[in-house]
C-alpha cells in the first residue's frame, strides 16, 4: 500500500436496524459462525449476517495458507513503479479471462478507465509472460517484502500469479495503469469465498482489494488513497450485487490503514489472520457518497 501521510480517523457508523435487533452479540455470533476468538466487534451490528453458504462454496476452504486454487491467506499492502523507459505503456489486446473468473468477478478487462485527480486510471489483468519481471521486482522491494512475503527469484512471484490465473476464479491479479504507465499491482477477489471469510461476518458478493503501489516517488503523497477510492467505487459500479468492498491491511502498516481511511473505508474491527493481525476496512455502497 502507498505510504500516504494523511491523518484521517474512522467514522462511527451506527447500524441502521439497531432498534429492531434485540439479539445479543453471542446470539448473532452463534448464528453466523463468524466470531473470531479474541476479536472485539463492539456494537457494529451492521457487519453481521446469518449466512448459509452452498456446499460448493464451502469446499473452497479446505486449507489455510494456500488452497486448491493456490490463493494465499491475506497478508497484503505496501508499495513500488516500473523503470522509466520514456515510452508510454500500451497494453496488448486483453486476453480472455477464464469462465470461472467471469462468473465470480465479471470481466475486469472490460471495466474500462476512470478519471481520478491523479489522471486516467485503469486495471489491466496480468499476463505473466509480459508482466512477471516488473511485478517480481516490486515484490523484492524491502518495503513490500515485509507485508507481501513474496521476495526471491521470479519463480516465486510467477507461482503466486499463475495460482490465481489458473485457479477457481475468485481472485484476479491486475496491473494498475495510470496515465499510460503501469505503477501498481492489484488483486481483486471475492472476499466471501476467500479463506478470509472464516475470520469476519462475510456477506454474499463481498469483494476484496489488495494493493501494492510502485516505487518510492509514488509513495507518501496521497496517491494510494486516490486510487483506492477510485477502484472501490469502480467495483461497486461494475458489480451491482456487491454491497461492500473489503480490505484487511496489517495493523502494523499504519500508512496503509491511513490510506484506506482517507479513501472512504471505515474501520470495522481487528481480526486475527494466520499470518497477521489485521484491520478490517469496509467501504459500504450505502455510505460511498458520505465518506
Amino acid at each position: 500500500m502507498s505510504a500516504t501521510r494523511a491523518h484521517t480517523h474512522a467514522a462511527s457508523v451506527p447500524p441502521a436496524d439497531a432498534d429492531a435487533d434485540t439479539r445479543t452479540e453471542a446470539d448473532r455470533d452463534a448464528e453466523t459462525g463468524a466470531a473470531t476468538p479474541g476479536t472485539d466487534h463492539g456494537t457494529d451490528n451492521e457487519d453481521t449476517l446469518e449466512l448459509r453458504l452452498p456446499e460448493e462454496f464451502l469446499s473452497l476452504f479446505d486449507t489455510e495458507g494456500t488452497d486448491g486454487g493456490g490463493h494465499r491467506e491475506p497478508r497484503r499492502d505496501d508499495g513500488t513503479t516500473p523503470p522509466n523507459t520514456g515510452q508510454p505503456y500500451t497494453p496488448p489486446p486483453y486476453t480472455a479471462l477464464t469462465p470461472a473468473c467471469e462468473a465470480l468477478l465479471g470481466n475486469i478487462a472490460d471495466w474500462g478507465p476512470v478519471t481520478t485527480p491523479a489522471g486516467v486510471f485503469r486495471l489491466v489483468p496480468v499476463q505473466v509472460e509480459r508482466d512477471l519481471p516488473l511485478v517480481s521486482r516490486w515484490m523484492n522491494d524491502p518495503a513490500v517484502t515485509a507485508f507481501w512475503e513474496l521476495a526471491g527469484p521470479q519463480t516465486v512471484t510467477e507461482a503466486h500469479l499463475r495460482s490465481q490465473l489458473t485457479g477457481d476464479g475468485r481472485s484476479m491479479p491486475c496491473l494498475g495503469v495510470l496515465e499510460g504507465t503501469p505503477m501498481s499491482y492489484w488483486e481483486i477477489y471475492r472476499a466471501d469465498l476467500d479463506p478470509l471469510a472464516r475470520h469476519y461476518p462475510a456477506r454474499p458478493h463481498d469483494t476484496g482489494i489488495h494493493l501494492l503501489i510502485g516505487e518510492v516517488p509514488d509513495r507518501g503523497r496521497g496517491l494510494g488513497s486516490t486510487l483506492l477510492r477510485a477502484l472501490a467505487d469502480l467495483v461497486l459500479d461494475k458489480r451491482p450485487a456487491c454491497a461492500r468492498v473489503i480490505a484487511e491491511p496489517d495493523l502494523r502498516n499504519i500508512p496503509s490503514v491511513t490510506a484506506f481511511l482517507s479513501a472512504g473505508f471505515r474501520f470495522s474491527a481487528e481480526i486475527d489472520l494466520p499470518a497477521k493481525r489485521a484491520a478490517l476496512m469496509v467501504r459500504d455502497r450505502s455510505l460511498r457518497h458520505l465518506l
